[in-house]
């Protein structure tokens, strides 16, 4: 290779990652890396790969480059290009708490937390910007202050920094489990036990790449999601789940797994018969317990149940 990738992006920006493979079997580096990277799609792990972002034992590597036991990947994963639309606007946040350091919200459905290509303006970062002027800058231009996600229609508690170093210490806590999450959800069927464990990696769909699944073969990350039953409300069931890992669409990908797919989720429910008319998943962050980052004190937030959560229960209670 004649020239070292990282050199056309300037000292400090984009970031390395190393992995290795440890399969004894070969595989394709273009598959392997769709598995290890989640997030990102098929399309841009490709991209990264022809522009010459992948070394192999320290050589560019190409799509059908078979990777053996004991190989060396290295990714450049560039910085994420600054989006000019991402402006201030105006929203009403329900707050929580609010200090210097951090904020909570109580998240409304509905609400991307951050922006996209497809998405580029009413998000919670658009608002978070006009509430906040302190914010751009921290963690990137694409996702200020956001520590960790909801998705667009899950309700509930939300926090972001608003420092750097609140920043740094609430992914920390996170990572390490001290932050815990707990969620409501209302689940077709009701499953067997008062409560139990969902542990299986989640890596992209094989077939659909918009969604997600529960993997083999080393082609995932590990998740772990435990549950409990609060009640039994005929073919449906409320429940609670706390995570140990967090990953995308998480506990809609367990629940479906195991049986008992959130009400109302358009993405892993095949369910037809609703009780009532759901928009989308009756899936609630109840309450949010972390450290200060800077005063270090515990803290306990909770989001009462939005109205409709509310009204779909009282109509399974009859």
């Amino acid at each position: 290779m004649s020239e070292d990738p990282t050199q056309s992006f300037g000292k400090g920006e984009g970031e390395l990652i190393a992995l290795h493979y440890s399969k004894p079997l070969p595989m394709r580096l273009d598959r392997w890396l769709v598995s290890k990277r989640p997030d990102e799609s098929r399309a841009r792990v490709q991209k990264f790969i022809e522009n010459g972002l992948v070394l192999v034992n320290g050589k560019e590597g190409k799509a059908k480059t078979p990777l053996r036991e004991g190989d060396e990947v290295q990714l450049w994963q560039p910085p994420p290009e600054p989006l000019p639309y991402l402006k201030p606007q105006k929203m009403d946040l329900n707050i929580l708490f609010e200090d210097e350091h951090i904020i909570v919200i109580n998240k409304p459905a509905g609400l991307t937390v951050h922006p996209a290509p497809g998405n580029k303006d009413g998000t919670l970062v658009n608002g978070l910007l006009h509430h906040c002027s302190d914010l751009p800058g921290i963690n990137g231009k694409l996702r200020p202050g956001i520590v960790h996600r909801l998705d667009k229609d899950t309700t509930g508690c939300i926090v972001v920094a608003k420092s750097q170093e609140a920043l740094v210490k609430l992914q920390v806590q996170i990572q390490k489990r001290i932050a815990s999450r707990k969620y409501m959800a209302i689940v077709h069927g009701v499953p067997k036990g008062d409560k139990g464990s969902i542990i299986g990696d989640i890596g992209r769909h094989p077939v659909d790449r918009k969604r997600y699944a529960v993997v083999s073969n080393d082609t995932g990350r590990y998740a772990c999601t435990h549950w409990e039953l609060i009640e039994r409300l005929g073919d449906y069931s409320l429940l609670t789940f706390q995570l140990d890992t967090g990953r995308t669409h998480q506990i809609r990908v367990h629940s479906a797994h195991i049986g008992h797919p959130i009400l109302g989720d358009p993405t892993y429910s095949r369910c037809k018969k609703l009780p009532t008319n759901v928009k989308s998943q009756v899936l609630h962050a109840r309450h949010l317990g972390l450290k200060h980052p800077i005063k270090n004190n515990e803290m306990l937030f909770e989001a009462p149940l939005p109205h409709t959560f509310e009204k779909i229960l009282t109509i399974l209670r009859k």
